[in-house]
């Protein structure tokens, strides 16, 4: 199976009210208004989703309003992520009963496991299911990465068909597409300069960035795509200084507070997380500015 997904795919937000119930308006609008600036997919229940602290109802409820709101136009590719392999497959049968496209598959681990357990769980999840799943490894949250023999096995089943990496090493994404590049896409993070990963033959991102500046991401994509080379890093160098504000801060409480500030009633973090403080609404706000991103 090869999949169609390239491009830019916002990891989008999940906004909750105080009762616990997910503001279906305001996903539905910040989801028509992504695609109409040209996004290419749309990824739910991704880390800025905030996945690890929604639960089964709320992740499912989010699913069906971004497929919803989608309506076809971009591929939806949700996120599935358990410690354990009976709720992985049961949230990936959920997924295709919603109708998503693809399924993000990310390991939760508490124990450190061994390659054969993380295999095994990657492969549940890609034989609970017909849509195409891509695999996510950041090691900076994982208690079990994906190494190099696990992903090769997992490129042998044939509906797992790509990887978001999330290492920050860009030497280990050339060898893991040496080893399985005609199997698998290679999709970026935010962690990753995605012009870097889109040069070395990469598909396109994954990431909440591309939220609260669609249109540069978007315009970056395409002057990847064009080999525009000097082009894309002056325009690469200028959306880098708003990843800096998310190594700083809280990850979706710099997407949820630039949001917010674009007038998107998205909420906080779900509690213990801590809401944006003032001073980094304050960056994260002069740092749109200067993208354009704000008026």
């Amino acid at each position: 199976m090869k999949s169609d997904f390239s491009g830019v795919f916002p990891y989008l937000v999940s906004p909750v009210k105080a009762d616990g119930s997910v503001d279906d308006k305001v996903l539905s609008r910040l989801c028509d208004d992504l695609i109409k600036a040209g996004v290419h997919g749309l990824t739910p229940l991704g880390s800025t989703g905030e996945f690890a602290y929604l639960d089964r109802q709320q992740k499912e409820r989010v699913v069906e309003i971004v497929v919803e709101a989608a309506a076809g136009r971009v591929p939806v590719v949700a996120g599935v992520a358990a410690t354990t392999i009976a709720d992985a497959v049961s949230q990936a049968k959920a997924m295709q009963r919603l109708k998503a496209d693809g399924i993000l598959a990310v390991l939760e681990a508490y124990f450190p496991l061994p390659d054969a357990g993380v295999v095994e769980y990657f492969s549940a999840i890609a034989g609970a299911t017909a849509l195409p799943v891509v695999l996510y490894t950041n090691p900076n949250f994982q208690r079990a990465d994906l190494t190099l023999p696990a992903i090769e096995k997992l490129a042998a089943i044939d509906n797992i068909v790509g990887l978001k990496d999330a290492s920050n090493n860009t030497g280990r994404l050339l060898t893991i597409m040496n080893r399985v590049g005609e199997k698998l896409a290679i999709y970026s993070a935010s962690a990753h300069i995605p012009a870097a990963v889109m040069l070395i033959g990469g598909k396109g991102w994954m990431a909440g960035p591309a939220c609260v500046i669609p249109r540069q991401s978007v315009q970056l994509y395409e002057l990847c795509r064009a080999k525009k080379w000097d082009e894309a890093m002056v325009l690469q160098r200028r959306l880098w200084t708003l990843n800096e504000c998310f190594a700083k801060y809280n990850l979706a409480a710099c997407i949820k507070g630039g949001l917010r500030l674009q007038g998107y009633e998205v909420g906080n973090p779900l509690p213990p997380q801590a809401p944006l403080s003032a001073a980094g609404t304050e960056e994260v706000g002069a740092a749109l500015r200067a993208l354009g991103a704000l008026t």
